[in-house]
């Protein structure tokens, strides 16, 4: 004896299986991640990214410009610059290569929102997201200094024209800093996008390879959640949200769907998730090998984000999706 109720019957049409949609994603839904490095006329692919390149400040524009075309509504910029120190300069000095990529991107799309990556890991020598011990070898850092820095970057950026400041390195207390800093700079409309749950991840490879961000000693594990732990990413959320965030990233995305889930249902503020650089080369590997569809593949990765919980999505994937849609 069949049920009265059969779900089958509304699966019969693609017109029947669109209006029962339960999650939807648009282009509205998508940012898109850009690497800017000094020179000009200069693009380089990164190997282990297929379809990712490190960009001068003219080609940045130029990508921007695409991606405004393609209803993208933001970037999120990472620099990588001529030199780097101890002390981080490239990413706090008016000089710095997303200062000038975020100036140059507000003048020639002034409608398309411009997201700045506040963190140091790609302006420092070690590698690493902060201040050092002298003679630290094991790469922890060092807490409050580190504030004093990243309060620096983000008023810095945000002269630059950072519609948004997305602080990264996990740091305690740096939302507040940074709130601080903008707050005291004239900036208290300029919100924050906070990497409130950012895991020490394997999948963070490529990105590295992108950013030439990787630790020249020890690793992130002492700044970066553990992967097994899961109640710790509600505690910092709750910390990021006191210290006055207005948007919630989880980073990775992909294995971690039950954080972005649990931070959703613990919040009303807009959850973020990173597509990594990892997620992403799998994909394209995959791909390249013809052994996925890669647009059904990518697709049904990004509706799994929805799914959910997420609000928006970075990823590199989304020039393609803006086409797919």
């Amino acid at each position: 004896m069949f049920p009265l109720h059969r779900p089958r019957r509304i699966r019969q049409s693609p017109q029947l299986r669109r209006m029962v949609r339960e999650n939807v994603l648009t282009t509205s839904d998508l940012i898109y991640p850009l690497f800017a490095v000094p020179g000009e006329s200069f693009a380089k692919e990164v190997k282990s990214m297929p379809g990712v390149y490190q960009l001068s400040v003219d080609k940045i524009v130029e990508e921007a410009k695409e991606v405004y075309d393609l209803g993208i509504p933001a970037i999120i910029l990472f620099g990588i610059p001529a030199d780097k120190d101890l002390d981080a300069t490239g990413a706090w000095h008016d000089c710095g290569i997303v200062q000038k990529a975020a100036t140059a991107v507000k003048e020639a799309v002034p409608d398309l929102v411009i997201i700045a990556d506040t963190c140091l890991c790609e302006y420092t020598s070690h590698g690493h997201c902060g201040y050092l011990e002298v003679g630290d070898l094991t790469g922890r850092v060092l807490n409050d200094p580190t504030l004093e820095l990243l309060k620096k970057t983000a008023v810095s950026q945000a002269k630059a024209g950072a519609d948004i400041i997305a602080p990264s390195g996990m740091m305690d207390g740096f939302v507040q800093a940074i709130r601080a800093g903008l707050d005291e700079a004239g900036f208290e409309d300029t919100p924050i996008l906070s990497y409130a749950a950012k895991y020490a991840s394997a999948y963070y490879g490529p990105f590295r390879d992108a950013a030439d961000s990787a630790p020249q000693f020890g690793d992130r594990r002492t700044y970066q959640m553990d992967p097994a732990n899961s109640r710790e990413a509600l505690k910092e959320i709750e910390l990021d949200i006191a210290e006055g965030a207005d948007m919630l990233m989880v980073k990775p995305a992909l294995a971690y769907m039950d954080i972005i889930w649990r931070v959703k249902e613990a919040t009303n503020l807009p959850v973020a998730a990173y597509n990594v650089s990892g997620e992403y080369s799998m994909i394209k590997a995959a791909a390249l090998n013809g052994w996925i569809d890669e647009e059904r593949v990518v697709m049904e990765t990004m509706i799994g984000f929805k799914r959910a919980g997420t609000d928006l999505i970075l990823t590199y994937h989304a020039k393609d999706i803006a086409r797919w849609l």
